[in-house]
């Protein structure tokens, strides 16, 4: 039988390629990420090695200080990679990014302390978190595009909500990590060498990914992308051409992704920390409720994804955003109750984070075509990560330890209203073809 381009367009169907591809790119992703989220897991333990003895709070702002200081060179990584994975392919954007991104985790985890020598301490692990955040950067838009341009076009939020899934595993792996350490060590132990080596376990992970990411075959979309763009050259210069030629694209992306990040960095990465520092549930039972509520996101969103091709993105993006714009006063009031009002608070977000972060691969790579994608996803991206969720953990903290901690959930809300009005206005994209 011959397939017309319109049953191509309403294809549901992933095929081999299709299905090795998201198997890949979501291992090698996992494994990224879980380099990137080991910082956040140990702050409050390796902050003190950092910097000077004495004053534990300082210690521990600074180092959440130098976690913004990767989110803020997030935006450059997506600039310099995204062009790159634009340029010469999304493997080789994806295997390149890996490689950085576990070189620096390595660096953390054996890197000499500030009672050794002194200032160099900060310094090496200010320049090992930005290298993290350069790779992080490139990692986002590369990722989203690989994996929704190898999917069928009515399976493309599946496909890229897999790319959550992978990040919502890292996160898993990274807490799971933290619980068995802090559980297992004495703390003695967790305080002098037990912080180092989960840094460089999930730094050896990196080369799994690594030898994954370069089995993968290239998808059509960047061939069919570079056949319009072969005699004209125009490839050298996608960093200039995503500007020029679609503007209200990537500012519709920067805006889209404000309330996603401030909400996924605070419920995914933070609230253990949070909720260890503000109210004194103990760490290891803080990150036993996150990794409870991170299997239970995982678990979720490809089926989140499912319906998001069926009844549409903005639909999907509304119930995320009006769920917190409610929610977030009663869950800051809940968490100073224990365990299970904190476990309640964390599934509670993370089921209504669905509703983003199924979406965030598909909406963003339908807002482009291909010659461009990589980089159109990752700078405005990047760029909104920078600005509203590498400032996540130092503003809580910064707030939680001056008196204002009572006024967090309304820094939440506020995103998320910001969040509601933007996908209440934007296109649908569900039925737009990309290539």
């Amino acid at each position: 039988m011959t397939t017309t381009r319109s049953d191509a367009v309403h294809s549901t169907k992933l095929d081999r390629k299709g299905r090795k591809a998201i198997l890949a790119g979501s291992i090698g992703n996992a494994v990224e990420f879980v380099d990137w989220a080991v910082y956040t897991t140990f702050s409050s333990i390796f902050a003190r090695h950092f910097f000077p003895p004495g004053d534990d709070r300082a210690a521990l702002l600074s180092t959440l200080a130098i976690f913004a200081v990767g989110f803020v060179v997030r935006p450059v990584g997506a600039a310099v990679m995204g062009a790159y994975a634009d340029r010469y392919g999304r493997k080789k954007g994806l295997v390149l990014t890996i490689g950085l991104m576990a070189g620096a985790t390595f660096v953390i985890g054996v890197a000499p302390s500030y009672s050794q020598v002194g200032l160099l301490a900060p310094i090496i692990l200010v320049l090992a978190r930005m290298t993290q955040g350069f790779a992080a950067g490139g990692e986002f838009g590369s990722a989203s595009a690989f994996l929704v341009e190898s999917a069928a076009p009515r399976r493309r939020a599946f496909a890229g909500s897999w790319q959550q899934v992978s990040v919502g595993v890292g996160l898993l792996i990274a807490s799971g990590m933290g619980a068995v350490v802090t559980s297992a060590l004495p703390k003695d132990a967790v305080d002098s060498w037990g912080w180092r080596l989960a840094f460089v376990v999930a730094s050896a992970l990196g080369l799994v990914g690594l030898w994954l990411r370069r089995s993968v075959e290239e998808t059509d979309s960047f061939h069919r992308g570079g056949t319009r763009t072969a005699d004209s050259g125009e490839r050298r210069h996608v960093f200039t051409r995503m500007l020029r030629e679609h503007p209200k694209a990537a500012l519709r992306v920067f805006g889209l992704n404000i309330a996603g990040v401030v909400l996924y960095n605070m419920w995914l990465t933070y609230l253990p920390t949070y909720a260890a520092v503000s109210t004194g549930i103990p760490l290891n039972k803080a990150l036993l409720a996150n990794v409870i509520g991170l299997v239970v996101f995982v678990v979720l969103l490809p089926f989140a994804g499912l319906l998001s091709d069926r009844v549409g993105r903005r639909p999907t993006m509304v119930v995320f955003a009006g769920g917190f714009l409610v929610f977030a006063w009663p869950a800051f009031q809940l968490i100073t109750g224990g365990f299970w009002q904190l476990l309640l608070v964390q599934l509670t977000g993370l089921v209504l984070l669905l509703g983003y972060s199924a979406n965030v691969a598909a909406v963003m790579a339908e807002q482009f075509p291909p010659e461009v994608r990589a980089t159109g996803i990752g700078l405005p991206y990047a760029l909104s990560v920078a600005i509203f969720g590498g400032t996540v953990p130092y503003l809580t903290t910064w707030m939680t330890t001056n008196g204002l901690g009572g006024w967090v959930w309304l820094y939440c809300a506020i995103a998320a209203a910001i969040g509601l009005v933007i996908y209440l206005t934007m296109p649908e994209t569900k039925d737009r073809t990309i290539d």
